[in-house]
C-alpha cells in the first residue's frame, strides 16, 4: 500500500473559508488557527495522539460566536479524512480508546461503516472554556461523522473540570481514529465488511 493517503479540502461560505490539509500516515505534526484559542489546542491533540499530520486554517464569523466555525471545521475534517481513506480497503475499520487526564476519563469508539451517526454523552461541568463553548464540541463532532461517513460512540465517564474533559474526549477521538485507520497487514487490498463495500 504505497498510495499517499493524503488530501485537501477547502470549504468557504458566506460564515467561513476553511481549509484542511492531512496526512493519514503522518507523525502528528501540526499548523492549526480557526481564531479559537482552545479549539485549537484540541485539534492539536488530533493530529499529536492521531498521528496525524494537520494543517487547518480558518476564518469565520466570531463576531456572531465560534458556532459555525467549530461545525465547518468537523464538516471539512470529515471531508478531507473520507477522500484521504478512500475505499477504505485495508483498514482496521474499528478503533476505541479510553484517555484520562486527572479526575477525568473518557472512552471513544469509531466505526468507519458509512454510515454516519453520533453518540456523544458529556455532562460539562461549565458553559465555557475559555472563549470555547463547550456545546460546540458536539457540533464539531456531528458535522466531522457526517461528512466522514464513521459511526462515533462519546462518553465522557467521570471528569469535574471541563478542560479535562474535552480534552480526554479529543485525545481518546484521536486514538480511536488512529487505530481504525491503521492498515492491517493481514488484510491488505480488502474492504473490512461481508459486504464488499463499506
Amino acid at each position: 500500500m504505497n498510495t499517499p493517503r493524503t488530501a485537501e479540502v477547502t470549504r468557504q461560505t458566506a460564515e467561513t473559508q476553511i481549509t484542511v490539509k492531512l496526512n493519514l500516515d503522518g507523525t502528528g505534526k501540526s499548523r492549526i488557527s480557526t481564531g479559537i484559542g482552545f479549539f485549537d489546542h484540541m485539534l492539536d491533540q488530533i493530529a499529536r495522539h492521531g498521528l496525524i499530520d494537520l494543517d487547518i486554517q480558518a476564518l469565520g464569523d466570531l463576531h456572531i460566536d465560534g458556532h459555525h466555525t467549530v461545525e465547518d471545521v468537523g464538516i471539512t475534517l470529515g471531508q478531507a479524512v473520507a477522500k484521504a481513506v478512500a475505499d477504505k480497503k485495508g483498514i482496521r475499520r474499528y478503533g476505541h480508546a479510553y484517555v484520562p487526564l486527572d479526575e477525568a476519563l473518557s472512552r471513544v469508539v469509531v466505526d468507519f461503516s458509512g454510515r454516519p451517526g453520533v453518540e456523544m454523552h458529556v455532562p460539562f461541568k461549565s458553559g465555557m472554556i475559555g472563549t470555547f463553548d463547550s456545546q460546540l464540541a458536539f457540533e464539531f463532532f456531528q458535522g466531522f461523522v457526517n461528512h466522514a461517513f464513521v459511526t462515533l460512540h462519546i462518553d465522557n465517564l467521570r471528569g469535574e473540570n471541563s478542560h479535562h474533559q474535552a480534552e480526554t474526549v479529543f485525545k481518546a477521538f484521536a486514538r480511536a481514529l488512529r487505530m481504525a485507520l491503521e492498515l492491517d497487514p493481514r488484510a491488505l487490498g480488502t474492504i473490512p465488511s461481508t459486504k464488499g463495500s463499506l
